[in-house]
């Protein structure tokens, strides 16, 4: 069928959403080569929808074991590798060998790929890291569609995997594919890491990364994550930095068994009161943290960084009302973004051991178990907040004269990620970025944790950038995932932009 009609009609519905402010537009299209990779990205986006369609159908959950969807993942995997074959790459399927279960099963790994297009000396090399498993997805949890069949209404592609993150790997892909198709030399090398078991963790991927630091990547210049979202629904953005988190555990125990509040009830120093003054006693009502010296290692605010946060775009009105709450705890923009990305946050989670059902049952519990963590940022760091924390907790615990036993870890620590702004791969971000969309980008952070970034940084020792593709209402990990047409077909426009942008810094 004659690709024109419906290119036209996909052009129009651009053209509607530029017009009433929906989106950001490049003042006239670059000429010579990215001119002709961007017609060549038009002419087949429906081809790169129909390819998205292919990939969200394959039901690749890699959170629940379960043999079926294990198999899957494999054939995810394969059709990823076979993909990348396609656009000329050698491919290595690394073996990751068994996942171990609790129950003591195990199942197969998925591998990791490894691929590599080009080794041109005199360019630049470009790593893209992303993630073909997805998280997982019933109808009945409140989809209205069918989460593993696309389904396109007034441009958003709706599908488990759309954003996050099957749809970005496909764009660097379409990148790629546009320069092989017009017969065009690829600016950049480019290698890729995709791996299929993100959403449960990526069990053994350092392993693999470790192994391969002076091999795979010991050529590559810079290593870009295209697996977060804009802080808009219209402008783009680029990403520099995430928080960490020091998950903890605090335990009260008076014993293994529970009490009946009428036979113990008023002699006991109770574990649930206890925990719950602690628990109290980590953050105020304005939400500073009290544990003391917590904010001693925080990097100071500097002029140049609030400059970032004014630059923004966010309707905080629209934020408030998509949130569903009637306030935040601060009142400007600049405020609730900084708190959401540069100063540290606690979050109490829950409590184990503590009667949660639905009635009235009269028990006193005999141990419980508080969960809450703590979001860290630069230059805090987990094991010293351990210490803080640890010490905090007995001095209040001492202040009650309890005679309950008190436990205090910290089940996971993982650091906060900064990027210098000024690097190359950043530089030639903002500059195909203006290309495409016609706009500076937000400067932006993530306030959650993101491992993989750091530990792609601190093991190979390259630079990372993270350019996102997603709008801020798409959804990730939620119901009703999708990815704007929109963004997916000038996505794959973006990383086109970006390696010619970072091959003309290179020379």
């Amino acid at each position: 069928m004659d690709p024109r009609p419906r290119s036209m009609a996909s052009s129009l519905l651009a053209l509607l959403l530029l017009l009433s402010g929906g989106m950001a537009a490049p003042s006239s299209p670059p000429a010579g080569l990215l001119g002709r990779v961007f017609r060549h990205i038009d002419l087949h986006q429906d081809e790169f929808v129909q390819t998205l369609r292919e990939w969200v159908a394959i039901e690749s959950d890699s959170v629940q074991p379960l043999p079926h969807l294990r198999r899957e993942l494999f054939r995810m995997m394969t059709v990823a590798a076979d993909a990348l074959r396609g656009l000329g790459a050698r491919v290595d399927l690394v073996d990751t060998g068994s996942q171990q279960l609790p129950d003591g099963r195990t199942l197969p790994a998925p591998p990791v790929i490894l691929a590599e297009l080009g080794s041109d000396p005199q360019s630049p090399t470009v790593c893209f890291y992303g993630h073909v498993d997805v998280q997982p997805a019933r109808p009945e949890d409140g989809w209205l569609s069918a989460p593993y069949a696309l389904t396109e209404v007034d441009g958003k592609l709706y599908g488990r995997g759309t954003t996050d993150n099957k749809g970005p790997v496909l764009a660097w892909m379409n990148a790629v594919g546009a320069f092989r198709a017009l017969g065009e030399d690829l600016p950049v090398n480019i290698k890729f890491v995709i791996e299929g078991m993100e959403e449960a963790g990526s069990p053994a991927l350092e392993d693999v990364i470790r192994r391969e630091k002076d091999r795979f990547f010991a050529s590559v210049d810079c290593v870009v994550i295209s697996d977060n979202l804009w802080v808009s629904a219209r402008k783009p953005a680029l990403v520099y930095g995430t928080r960490g988190n020091s998950y903890f555990m605090v335990e009260v125990k008076c014993r293994d068994q529970d009490f009946h509040s009428g036979t113990f009830g008023g002699i006991l120093h109770e574990p649930m009161a206890d925990l719950v003054a602690l628990l109290g006693g980590l953050v105020d009502s304005s939400g500073r943290i009290l544990v003391p010296g917590i904010y001693d290692h925080v990097a100071p605010l500097t002029e140049e960084e609030k400059e970032l946060y004014r630059a923004i775009d966010l309707d905080l009105a629209e934020y408030r009302d998509s949130s569903r709450v009637n306030r935040f705890l601060f009142d400007t923009k600049e405020e609730i973004l900084m708190h959401l990305w540069r100063f540290p946050s606690l979050s109490i989670h829950g409590i184990e051991g503590a009667f949660d059902e639905p009635g009235a049952k009269t028990v006193i519990p005999g141990r419980v178990t508080g969960k809450f963590s703590i979001r860290l940022v630069p230059h805090m760091d987990a094991s010293l907040v351990e210490k803080q924390v640890r010490r905090h907790l007995e001095h209040l615990f001492s202040g009650r004269n309890s005679s309950n036993q008190l436990t205090v870890s910290m089940a996971l620590g993982l650091p906060p990620w900064i990027a210098d702004i000024q690097d190359n791969q950043y530089l030639a971000a903002r500059r195909a970025i203006r290309t495409v969309f016609g706009t500076e980008p937000d400067m932006i952070r993530d306030g959650s944790t993101i491992p993989i970034a750091r530990m792609l940084q601190d093991v190979t020792q390259k630079r990372v950038l993270m350019l996102p593709l997603g709008a801020v209402d798409d959804g990730e990990h939620s119901q009703n995932e999708k990815m704007n047409r929109w963004n997916y077909i000038e996505g794959s426009k973006l990383f086109a932009a970006f390696f010619l942008e970072l091959a003309q810094l290179h020379q």
